[in-house]
């Protein structure tokens, strides 16, 4: 139920942000009898569903749709005339993220929890104030046993002259129409998907990076593989360089002054240079809570210096990943409501980049092991290939598949890949590494013939 006054109600608990992790722990809470609120002053599914994961796999399918049509002629297809009308896209995006957003908003309605639109921001360690932006006033004031802090990320604002006309990944899923040309700043997965999608779409796409390399946080391997494509598919990069100024043209252009003294123009601009946890609304100051930098400081609970108060997801220094935030939330509402003992493996977490193609790895980089064990001690597999769908395409891509062995006891601890469908492989590859398989026991496994994934039980 949505309401509009609960002046002195309290509640067992309140959750603050009703994204991933806000709603699985408010829905499990429920379920187990407690008496929830969860207060949101945005739609309802948070990052992943409005702006993030959801949204832009959308785009990705979209993207990648185009690109096979134009390379179907090897198959005997035609296609005299391909057009891309992107309002169409942009409405269909928008029409799913809504209808997503009424699912969850049901199902808190249907578990009875209350539901306040407005933003939370802590007036003590026991009253959460409810906060009309608009009107900069005070809506509601609540109590309860528990609060739990669900607010998610934001992207890290570029301040520079004439930053103002750019876009970060909050705004793209707002457009009515895309861009014909995009300069894209970062190097890390938001940029680099975006990139693959603009271009995959027939945008002019530019990207620039203050580093010598694309996925820093990646396999070494992973992120040449990718940049090996992107640059092949018509994607101009620009590495350790900087953005200085940005500069308005006629006809809605845009010059981008480099700080190597490099010059480029585009239609449009997109910022991608981190995250951030978005605490700005909630007043911690008040509560005088532990910080990890800009991340709030909490234990193995999930629990803060104050005993009430409690924080997972993007707010917390752990993964920043939608299904990480879920488990914390799940986790967090078995333990307190639902009489368990759980804890949250966070040794072999499953992470992909929706670029073309994917790149996905669970476990140790290359670099990460030899750091852990000594390079001595550690064993690499891999192998590079076309694979057999491109064969009559006109891609050069090829498939990159990677294993990371421990010496000693012949365990993988790393599995990495770059071709299409890494997400959906390294998904089942996460189930064998966390269960601590061995690489005979990958050698040992029959092949299934022609696949892409044949090759991690077959490498010598």
């Amino acid at each position: 139920m949505i309401i509009k006054k609960t002046l002195n109600k309290k509640f067992d608990l309140v959750v603050i942000g009703a994204g991933s992790g806000g709603l699985a722990a408010a829905k499990r809470a429920a379920r187990h009898g407690a008496r929830v609120c969860i207060v949101e002053g945005d739609k309802i599914g948070g990052t992943c569903v409005i702006r993030g994961c959801v949204p832009k796999k959308l785009m990705v399918y979209a993207a990648n749709s185009r690109k096979n049509i134009l390379n179907s002629k090897g198959y005997g297809l035609s296609h005299e005339k391909l057009s891309f009308d992107s309002k169409v896209l942009l409405k269909s995006i928008k029409n799913e993220v809504n209808r997503l957003s009424e699912l969850h908003l049901n199902a808190l309605e249907k578990l009875k929890i209350t539901t306040i639109r407005g933003w939370g921001r802590f007036k003590n360690k026991d009253h959460l104030d409810i906060i009309d932006l608009d009107k900069k006033s005070v809506l509601d004031t609540i109590s309860a046993e528990k609060f739990l802090i669900s607010v998610g990320g934001k992207p890290i604002k570029l301040n520079i002259p004439g930053s103002e006309f750019s876009w970060s990944s909050n705004e793209i899923f707002e457009l009515e129409e895309l861009p014909e040309s995009i300069l894209i700043i970062g190097g890390g997965y938001i940029a680099c998907e975006f990139a693959c999608i603009f271009n995959n779409l027939g945008i002019n796409v530019t990207q620039l990076l203050r580093s010598n390399n694309l996925l820093n946080d990646f396999d070494f391997d992973l992120s040449s593989s990718l940049k090996e494509t992107m640059t092949s598919s018509g994607i101009r990069l620009i590495f350790n360089d900087e953005l200085l100024k940005i500069e308005k043209k006629e006809k809605n252009f845009f010059d981008f002054i480099l700080k190597s003294g490099q010059k480029c123009d585009a239609e449009s601009f997109l910022y991608a240079i981190g995250r951030e946890p978005n605490l700005d609304l909630i007043n911690i100051q008040e509560l005088e809570l532990k910080m990890n930098g800009k991340f709030i400081e909490v234990n193995e609970i999930n629990q803060t210096n104050k005993s009430n108060i409690f924080a997972i997801g993007d707010v917390i220094d752990k993964p920043n990943l939608t299904p990480v935030a879920i488990e914390q939330g799940r986790v967090f509402a078995d333990n307190f409501y639902g009489n368990l003992n759980r804890s949250i493996n966070y040794e072999y977490i499953p992470k992909a980049v929706f670029s073309n193609p994917e790149i996905a790895t669970v476990g140790l980089t290359e670099k990460e092991a030899n750091n852990i064990y000594g390079e001595k001690n550690i064993e690499i597999f891999k192998c590079k290939f076309k694979p057999m769908s491109n064969t009559f395409k006109n891609i050069n891509s090829k498939c990159l598949l990677k294993l990371v062995v421990n010496k000693s006891n012949d365990k993988v601890i790393g599995c990495h890949m770059f071709g299409e469908s890494s997400a959906e492989i390294i998904q089942m590859a996460s189930i064998s590494l966390s269960m601590g398989v061995t690489k005979e026991q990958f050698d040992s496994t029959m092949a299934l013939h022609p696949t892409i994934s044949e090759e991690y039980v077959t490498m010598y």
